[in-house]
């Protein structure tokens, strides 16, 4: 099945809502940035970061230098749309992670729940050489995917489970900082455990 085609139907067809990964106040990822002082200049990417509203909350928090990456054009369509003309101080990007190529230096690559559809070795280790060719000295990541108590699938489409060991295997290059899990309430009243990793490179 085209990926592509894929999530561009879902962020056609389903409302913000509608989604199992949906979060009004992205409380956890708002609290990396602040735990962290993360510097307001900052060049920040969202990989994967859909209709979000992480950009909201780091923008009212004033950073100035944030990259939306999302493989549907409809998800960043929808995000454009809501921030409106806050929306001029975000740069968006339509692609693939794995197809993705730039000569920017991020200082925070932020991914929550786009790794785990990530399913193969190859595309596993593809994803992680870009985090490193892609991120400045001493850039921190900060990774959310299901956990090992979370589910198997998402969006109809097989994911890859993690645990705090396996983050520590895949990312070789990078420093574990730390690993928590947390329990994700969906607009739907189910709980996903989700694990949170932050690397340093």
């Amino acid at each position: 099945m085209d990926k592509k085609a894929h999530w561009e139907k879902v962020f056609e067809t389903k409302a913000q809502n509608e989604v199992s990964w949906y979060q009004a106040n992205p409380k956890t990822s708002v609290a990396f940035f602040v735990d962290n002082a993360i510097a307001k200049e900052a060049k920040i990417i969202e990989v994967g970061g859909g209709d979000s509203f992480l950009v909201d909350e780091l923008l009212q928090l004033g950073y100035t230098n944030i990259t939306v990456l999302d493989i549907s054009e409809n998800a960043l369509l929808r995000l454009k749309e809501r921030l409106g003309e806050k929306g001029k101080e975000v740069t968006f990007i339509v692609s693939d992670i794995l197809n993705f190529a730039t000569t920017e230096k991020f200082d925070v690559w932020h991914d929550r729940a786009s790794f785990h559809f990530l399913t193969n070795p190859e595309e596993v280790a593809l994803y992680v050489q870009k985090a490193k060719e892609f991120t400045s000295e001493n850039a921190l990541l900060f990774m959310g995917t299901f956990s090992d108590k979370g589910p198997l699938k998402c969006s109809g489409l097989e994911i890859q489970q993690y645990t705090e060991a396996l983050f520590e295997n895949v990312f070789i290059g990078f420093e574990k900082i730390n690993c928590f899990t947390e329990d994700h309430l969906t607009p739907f009243d189910t709980i996903q455990n989700f694990i949170f990793c932050v690397f340093k490179k």
